[in-house]
This record gives C-alpha cells, structure tokens and sequence, in this order.
C-alpha cells in the first residue's frame, strides 16, 4: 500500500469539511478540540491512493494485512471520550493506518502505539512524518502488553476488539486515566470506557455497538481463533 498522493480533481478540504458536518457534528459530538482535529488531519494521507475518493465515506477502509481504517465518527467518538485536555501521555493499541493516532498526536502532548504488523507500523511511520507529527513513538510487538516502561499513561486506547479488559492495560493507567475499548465477541462489541480508581480498580462505562476487527495477543484473541 502506498501512501496517497492528492488527487486533482478532488477537493479533499470540502470533502473533510462535509465529513464533519455529516458524520460527526451530526450525531452529536461537541468536543471542540477533536471537531478541529478530524477537520485538521488528512485523512486521505492514510489510505491507498486507489481509495481516495472513498477517503471520507461514511465507512471503515481496508489498509493491507487483513486491517482496516475505522469510520471517522468511531474515531471521533472514541477520542471524544478520552476526554483529553492537551498535556497528557497517552498509550495507543493497535497503531494501524496511523490515522487514529494522528488525531491523537493532534490533541495529546505524547503518544506510544504500539502495532503488531511491522508493514502497517513502517506505513504508519511515513505517513505521521509527512504530517511532521514528531510526538509520536511506535513500536512493533504485542499491544496486549501495553508498554510498561512508559507507564503509567493518562489514556489508553484500543483499536481492537477485545474478549474482555486487559488488565495489563488498566494497571499501566495513572489513577483517573481513561481506557478506551471495544470489548465482545469476535465480530460485535460494545465500546466500553474504564477509568482507574485510587485502589486500583477500573469503573467501567459502556457506549456504543461496534465492529472492529480481532484484537490478537497474550491478552487478547489468539491468532487461530
């Protein structure tokens, strides 16, 4: 998959500009910040160039390796409830096309993801530098895990669907850290949100249904299943 280059005859900044207005304004998020994040980041960066002019449909996109680029209003929403202020250190799973972590890097001081397949990190890699997004760290490995050596962070976020709440990630929040994820079966879930109490425990909020693709690790869904 090679990164996009701007088609001529597509306006992409109209095309993001309806994207908001249809897809995320419109079904009700109001944080400022991620409006003027999903208005920013260029989506079309992300996605193959043969896609395009599918960049800011109402859908998720295939990106190579069996993955996908979720919609933009799960993106919204899932950044949205975050609840992210701009000076946090936040942990991403599952880096993918780079796009979620893009609006992260948009909106947080730091971002650590982490992707399991080497070609989607080195895309992803590419991609973030031509946005000149230097805030970012990614890492190859089992997002499972987290990334304990920059623990703790102030929010977390899994671009999987997980059987249940790893709680390898709520041990690496901060106390009032948020952790967002899909957890359910292996094609529904349900977007859940826990935020770490001061005894170490994770209250647990639910949003939406939602489809993602498997969230693969040691605490996860193992690959075969």
């Amino acid at each position: 998959m090679a990164v996009c280059q701007a088609d001529p005859n597509m306006n992409f900044d109209i095309a993001r500009r309806r994207m908001v207005d249809t897809q995320i304004l419109a079904r009700g998020i109001r944080d400022r910040r991620v409006i003027e994040a999903m208005l920013k980041v260029p989506r079309h960066v992300f996605v193959d160039e043969a896609m395009s002019a599918q960049t800011y449909s109402d859908t998720s996109l295939p990106i190579g390796e069996k993955q996908t680029i979720s919609q933009p209003y799960m993106v919204a929403l899932m950044t949205e409830l975050l609840q992210l202020g701009g000076s946090e250190k936040v942990l991403e799973i599952g880096t993918g096309s780079g796009y979620q972590t893009a609006i992260l890097a948009t909106l947080a001081d730091r971002v650590y993801t982490v992707e399991r397949l080497r070609p989607l990190a080195l895309r992803a890699r590419k991609a973030l530098d031509s946005l000149r997004l230097l805030n970012v760290n990614i890492r190859v490995g089992d997002g499972t895990d987290g990334w304990e050596g920059e623990a703790p962070f102030d929010a977390i976020l899994v671009t999987a669907g997980a059987p249940e709440v790893p709680e390898t990630l709520v041990a690496q929040l901060r106390t009032g850290g948020r952790l967002v994820i899909p957890v359910g079966g292996r094609t529904e879930q349900t977007l859940v949100r826990v935020t770490r109490q001061a005894d170490g425990t994770g209250r647990r909020e639910t949003s939406i249904a939602c489809r993602f693709v498997k969230l693969v690790g040691r605490h996860g869904w193992m690959l075969d299943e």
